[in-house]
């Protein structure tokens, strides 16, 4: 982990709301494994001090990418960062997904809206090419297609409303395949909804899997506590992990989902 001023390469619209951001980054490009994030202050917001996690979408040549959206007062601030800018970022943090996968299990990535971006990072890591099921409301919501299309990744798309691929989640795609009884290991990155969707299927088939949490934080590196999540443990009982350094990776079957469900 380290703390690094990074000039802005590139900073783009990619469709839909989403941007992509380049930023030099010689010291932590080096160190960033698949599924790891930045931690980000973006310049300009004056009183809201805290950083923005945003997971690595391509760590090459010195350099680091992330995709994000304009969603709130940080992204859209984020939106004017100019080219030759400066923004300081703490990286790279997380676990990050564990490589290489079980031999003679195929690769199979599944993402939701940008939870994409750390899936075409750890794609472009393995050396056994499989599968990716990419889902999102509409066609508007999906990303980096022609990134696994190019790297040789077969490539199976969803949209809620049915305006590309296949109609319906994403999940709807991932069960017609996952009933031809293939051995493969699944690693996924989206909304809680899906990853808890997924989490069942992996159970229920009995697959191995990493799932890639989104939480917000607050400091990034473990000590605030913002970020904590039950998991259950060996021995039949929970505990807490933090996301920030315990995480976001987490083994199938790990996480409590059913912590706090029944709370009013």
């Amino acid at each position: 982990m380290q703390v690094e001023t990074g000039i802005v390469q590139e900073h783009f619209d990619i469709g839909s709301g989403y941007r992509r951001l380049t930023l030099s980054a010689p010291t932590v490009c080096p160190q960033v494994k698949p599924g790891q994030f930045i931690h980000l202050r973006v310049p300009g917001l004056g009183e809201s001090l805290l950083r923005r996690p945003f997971s690595i979408y391509r760590a090459e040549a010195g350099a680091i990418s992330v995709l994000y959206k304009q969603v709130g007062k940080g992204t859209r601030e984020l939106a004017f960062l100019p080219v030759g800018g400066y923004a300081d970022f703490i990286g790279p943090l997380g676990n990050g997904f564990p490589l290489p996968h079980p031999e003679n299990c195929i690769p199979v990535l599944v993402a939701g809206g940008y939870g994409v971006a750390p899936l075409s990072l750890l794609a472009r890591n393995m050396d056994l090419k499989g599968i990716v099921f990419v889902g999102g409301r509409t066609a508007e919501d999906l990303l980096c297609l022609e990134d696994f299309k190019e790297m040789g990744w077969a490539l199976e798309v969803t949209t809620e409303d049915g305006s590309a691929g296949l109609k319906g989640r994403v999940t709807d795609a991932l069960d017609a395949w996952l009933s031809k009884g293939q051995k493969a290991i699944v690693y996924a990155c989206g909304p809680d909804g899906m990853l808890e969707a997924i989490d069942k299927r992996l159970l229920q088939h009995e697959l191995p899997g990493w799932l890639s949490l989104d939480k917000h934080m607050g400091c990034g590196v473990g000590a605030c506590l913002a970020c904590v999540q039950r998991v259950h443990t060996e021995d039949g009982g929970t505990r807490w992990k933090r996301c920030c350094c315990d995480g976001p990776i987490f083994a199938a079957g790990e996480i409590d989902w059913e912590f706090g469900k029944d709370a009013s």
